[in-house]
């Protein structure tokens, strides 16, 4: 038994994804239609508010971070929203803009699809950090995993946390590509063992983003890990978020699953952005 299986050893692997499917609808059929406005301002404070657009410029970044600056000062009775995240070459415009005490959150290691040079990857995580970014979200290498090749997995994961130094790593499993619960599972214990920070569902570019059965395995495996070595592991729901019943149904999932311990931006983060506009609508 090699080491990886020795590690997959230590996580139920039993998984039928229609089994999984059954225990969603379970949970879902619990979510009480009245939601309460403490939820809904938590989940705004949860947010990660994301602009990563082709068109994106220091002037659209900086209206953002003053967007985020107003909050702050103008609305007492809603918390701000957790971070801000965006490409590396904007973090410094953020720094220089920001004021709020949220988090400067970057892509980078080559977002989205984690092909390039590993010095390039590494260059881009060192000097986004430098820059200012508090936390770092980079993709899981879909190819080696998918091959197998859990050792370079492995190795990639430890170097760019290295690359990190002070901010924290989430590592993107992009579960549409991987699409199966064992995959997901799987992709999840490597990047936790490799020094994920965080786990996050989706990049929300090229495959299906956050759907509620790859949520529920991703809280399972981190639920596992933390029996198993007492650590906390972060989750970050992205891709496709937009509607307040979606970020409901998924905080419900993270409470039902990992508990109440986990309903903190510490560790429970949604990447949206038009999604923090339709919740402040309603608060």
């Amino acid at each position: 038994m090699n080491k990886y299986e020795q590690i997959f050893s230590q996580f139920d692997l039993n998984l039928s994804d229609e089994i999984i499917s059954k225990k969603v609808e379970d949970i879902i059929r619990k979510i009480d239609e009245n939601v309460d406005l403490d939820i809904l301002r938590f989940l705004y404070s949860s947010i990660d508010l994301t602009s990563l657009n082709s068109d994106d410029s220091k002037e659209s970044i900086r209206t953002l971070a003053e967007k985020v600056n107003d909050l702050e000062e103008s609305v007492s009775h809603v918390k701000n929203v957790a971070g801000i995240c965006v490409y590396p070459n904007f973090v410094q415009t953020l720094k220089e803009t920001l004021t709020a005490d949220v988090q400067i959150v970057s892509v980078a290691g080559g977002f989205p699809s984690s092909q390039t040079f590993m010095e390039v990857k590494m260059a881009e995580i060192a000097l986004a950090v430098s820059d200012g970014a508090d936390e770092i979200d980079i993709v899981l290498n879909g190819g080696l995993f998918l091959n197998e090749n859990y050792d370079e997995v492995a190795d990639e994961l430890h170097e760019l946390k290295h690359a990190c130094r002070g901010a924290k790593l989430k590592v993107i499993l992009e579960t549409g590509l991987l699409k199966s619960a064992i995959k997901i599972k799987k992709a999840a214990i490597l990047s936790i063992y490799s020094g994920a920070d965080f786990l996050k569902t989706s990049t929300g570019k090229v495959y299906q983003g956050a759907s509620p059965e790859a949520v529920f395995v991703i809280c399972e495996t981190i639920k596992e890990y933390y029996l198993l070595y007492d650590k906390k592991i972060g989750i970050k729901i992205s891709g496709g978020i937009k509607s307040i019943n979606d970020a409901v149904l998924y905080y419900f999932i993270v409470k039902e699953v990992l508990g109440k311990e986990w309903l903190s931006p510490d560790y429970f983060r949604i990447g949206a952005s038009s999604l923090a506009d339709n919740l402040l609508k309603v608060l």
